[in-house]
């Protein structure tokens, strides 16, 4: 029986060393480790491990956790579908902009903003449907809100 920090571990290094497509290639792929795990379970640490899916060479989308991939960053396609499906609305005060997103998706969108480099971002905390985002110090606040919303399609 393996634990959630192990079980994470293995999800972690697979998703790393192979293009994961779905959730049942890794379930499959853990179970030819000796780890068994449902859909449920699978889809709980892939969260968790804030893993989000991106475009690979070839076009497939993969599983990526962003921490360990640097070399398979969002493109802005990408991030414009991430940011057009799970913003529900943008705000600002200041350097900072308030980004709310469906229960459970704000970590999404900050993992993907994160990655994309975007311009006038210096970074992002996410809760569970809230992110704030703040502006570099030569970006203001309404320039990010509105960077932001073009790229949510607003």
């Amino acid at each position: 029986m393996s634990s959630k920090v192990q079980r994470q571990q293995a999800i972690t290094r697979i998703v790393a060393q192979a293009d994961i497509a779905n959730q049942s290639q890794l379930i499959e792929l853990l179970a030819g480790e000796g780890i068994a795990a449902t859909q449920a379970t699978v889809s709980r640490d892939l969260e968790d491990l804030g893993a989000v899916k991106v475009r690979a060479p070839g076009g497939a989308t993969v599983y990526a956790v962003p921490e360990l991939a640097p070399d398979r960053l969002a493109p802005i396609d990408q991030l414009r579908r991430v940011m057009g499906e799970w913003v529900a609305d943008i705000s600002w005060s200041g350097n900072l902009v308030v980004v709310r997103t469906p229960p459970g998706c704000a970590h999404v969108v900050g993992s993907a903003l994160d990655r994309s480099g975007l311009v006038g971002l210096l970074g992002t905390v996410a809760g569970d449907d809230t992110l704030l985002c703040v502006a570099a110090e030569d970006t203001t606040g309404p320039e990010l809100a509105r960077s932001l919303a073009e790229l949510a399609g607003r």
